[in-house]
């Protein structure tokens, strides 16, 4: 394990944790929410709304990264961190999601994922150990391991064998970390060194810039991901193997694929218990406020998902009085702000009637603080958990949240 990288839990009611994550670029307080900047940014928000909405860390795209602009393109700039101007951790997922998702224009095999890249249609293979060096290259705090992702329902025959495949994966990335962290710095896919790399195809072009080390994070930790779908028997065994293998920390996977928000909960409340109580868990793609306290109640202390801000550029605002879609017609003449119970930037300057003209009329503006309420909104809220379960008072607020989310959208 690095030594820039560790856990501790300070406080706990029932399951839930309350704790400090401790990365290379700084300390996250736990359970925490990271915003998703799938192509190192976050949509409709720059660096300075993240940190003032309360933002410790964020999540990049792999897939996206490695696409465009390039991984060592970044690297050489100086790994992600100075390349987006954030200054605090940053997890990067493996890309595999972002592949599960073209659908038929990929394809699982043994070595990795086959697919077709979505800007140019060339045919590209992404194989665990590519995962590992790309990530290594972008130079995040924390790496995730490639995983099969499979939509749900689906055969149990089919569940374990994904399972199965993701377990060897894992193998195989942990061995490819390992190797770049043990010799400090990494090679490109061509095997040429950082120096020798170009920066675009014109002559020359390396030479503006001032080269880095493939490897732009020492300090880098890795994640397993725990899969086996909606079935219990594989949840263990994929825990047990992954388990086996030693990683930093772990994760859950393969949920939010299309499964009933009960299912997920089960086997939620089933795989947390099989991670290691000392370590950090990370619930990935999840969810909504009432889904995140669902899982905190089940011992998880990470979270990402896209609703705050994909929802906020749909007009849809999370509130403490629930979902509020801002493009209704009878906000048109509110002079309220969009939620009294809130301090953010938007709240505090701006009325429900401006934003659903904004909306209406389709200006950028829009987007921007909408945004910038829900991600406050979701920071706050986690915030809130913390506290809650060092005052003892989380099953109070938890039951709360589901009440507020059971609402329809107004």
């Amino acid at each position: 394990m690095p030594a820039s990288f560790s856990f501790r839990v300070l406080h706990e009611e029932g399951a839930a944790r309350r704790g400090e994550l401790a990365t290379a670029h700084g300390v996250v307080q736990t359970p925490a929410f990271m915003p998703v900047g799938t192509r190192g940014a976050v949509k409709a928000a720059t660096g300075r709304d993240l940190r003032d909405c309360g933002a410790e860390i964020i999540l990049a795209n792999t897939y996206h990264l490695w696409l465009r602009p390039g991984e060592d393109l970044v690297s050489r700039l100086g790994g992600l961190h100075r390349f987006m101007g954030w200054e605090g951790p940053i997890l990067t997922d493996s890309g595999g999601f972002q592949a599960f998702s073209l659908g038929a224009r990929r394809a699982v095999t043994e070595d990795g994922l086959r697919f077709r890249s979505h800007l140019d249609g060339s045919e590209l293979l992404l194989t665990p150990e590519r995962a590992v060096e790309i990530q290594a290259a972008l130079g995040s705090d924390i790496a995730m391991v490639l995983d099969e992702c499979l939509a749900q329902p689906a055969p149990v025959e089919q569940v374990r064998e994904s399972t199965e495949r993701s377990a060897r994966w894992a193998r195989r990335c942990r061995d490819r970390f390992l190797q770049l962290q043990a010799s400090g710095a990494g090679a490109s896919r061509s095997g040429r060194t950082a120096t020798e790399l170009p920066l675009a195809d014109s002559p020359g072009a390396a030479s503006v810039f001032e080269p880095f080390p493939l490897v732009t994070n020492p300090g880098q930790a890795q994640f397993g991901i725990v899969q086996g779908g909606t079935v219990p028997a594989l949840r263990t065994l994929s825990a047990e193997r992954t388990l086996a293998i030693g990683f930093e920390a772990y994760a859950i996977g393969g949920l939010s694929v299309g499964e009933p928000a009960e299912t997920m909960y089960e086997v939620v409340g089933h795989t947390a218990p099989l991670l290691p109580a000392n370590r950090p868990r990370y619930l990935m793609g999840v969810g909504t406020p009432a889904d995140i306290v669902e899982a905190v109640a089940r011992g998880v202390d990470l979270f990402d998902c896209v609703l705050p801000t994909r929802n906020a550029r749909n007009g849809q605002l999370f509130t403490s009085q629930g979902r509020l879609s801002i493009k209704n017609a009878r906000f048109a003449a509110d002079a309220g702000p969009p939620d009294p119970a809130c301090s953010c930037y938007t709240c505090r300057t701006h009325s429900r009637a401006y934003l659903r003209h904004l909306f209406v009329a389709g200006e950028i503006g829009a987007s921007v603080l909408n945004t910038i309420h829900n991600l406050r909104f979701y920071l706050d809220t986690m915030e809130r958990v913390r506290q809650a379960i060092v005052f003892g008072t989380f099953e109070l607020l938890r039951q709360s949240v589901r009440a507020v989310y059971s609402r329809p959208v107004e």
